[in-house]
C-alpha cells in the first residue's frame, strides 16, 4: 500500500510519472534509450543487469518487473534468482559474469569500486562503451528502488509483471504510459 492516500492500492511508478510528467517524460525517453537505443549489451542483457543489481540490493519491485523482461528477451527463466542466491555458481557467460561481478560491487558498494574492477571488466572482452552502459543501467537501478521504496509500492505479482513484460518489449519505455505516447 503506497504511503501516499492519494493512491490507489496497487499504484506504482505510472502513478508518479503521470503526476509529474515534466520530470518523467524526459526520464521515460531517457530509458528507452539507454534500455533500448545501441549499445554493446543486447536489451535482454540490459534488462539483466537491471534486473539483478535490484534484486542484489533487495528491491522487489524492480526486480520482480524487470526479470520478466530480460527472461522474456530470451535469458532463461530462474537465472537472476540463481545469480542472487549463488553468484559464482550461476549459469552465465563468464564473460557477462565479470560484468556483473562489476556491477553487483557498484549497486552494494559502489565507493568500494576501484580500478581493478574496471580493468576486469575491459579484459574479460567488453569495452568502455559497454561498462558505461552497465554502470548508467545500475544507476537506474538505484534511482528506481528509492522512488518504488520511497513511495511503498507493493511488487507486482510474476504474473502480472510477465504480462507487463510483454507490453515493455513491444511498447518500449515511453509509449508505455499514455500519457507520454508518441504521436504517430
Amino acid at each position: 500500500m503506497p504511503f501516499f492516500s492519494s493512491m490507489p492500492a496497487h499504484a506504482g511508478p505510472p502513478a508518479v510519472f503521470t503526476l509529474y510528467p515534466e520530470l518523467y517524460g524526459p526520464w521515460s525517453q531517457m530509458s528507452q534509450s539507454m534500455m533500448n537505443g545501441p549499445s554493446p549489451l543486447t536489451q535482454g542483457e540490459r534488462e539483466l543487469i537491471l534486473a539483478f543489481s535490484a534484486g542484489v540490493a533487495g528491491c522487489d519491485f524492480v526486480y520482480v518487473a524487470h526479470s520478466e523482461v530480460a527472461y522474456a528477451w530470451g535469458f532463461e527463466n530462474g537465472v537472476i534468482e540463481k545469480l542472487i542466491a549463488d553468484f559464482d555458481s550461476a549459469p552465465v557467460e563468464p564473460k557477462l559474469h565479470v560484468l556483473l561481478r562489476f556491477v553487483r560491487k557498484l549497486m552494494l558498494t559502489p565507493g568500494e569500486v576501484n580500478q581493478a574492477d574496471a580493468d576486469a571488466v575491459f579484459a574479460a572482452g567488453w569495452d568502455e562503451h559497454a561498462l558505461h552502459d552497465a554502470i548508467a543501467v545500475t544507476g537506474r537501478a538505484a534511482f528506481m528502488q528509492r522512488l518504488v521504496q520511497g513511495f511503498g509500492f507493493t511488487p507486482m505479482t510474476r504474473e502480472a509483471a510477465t504480462k507487463r513484460a510483454k507490453e515493455r518489449i513491444e511498447h518500449g519505455y515511453v509509449n508505455l504510459y499514455s500519457a507520454f505516447r508518441e504521436k504517430k
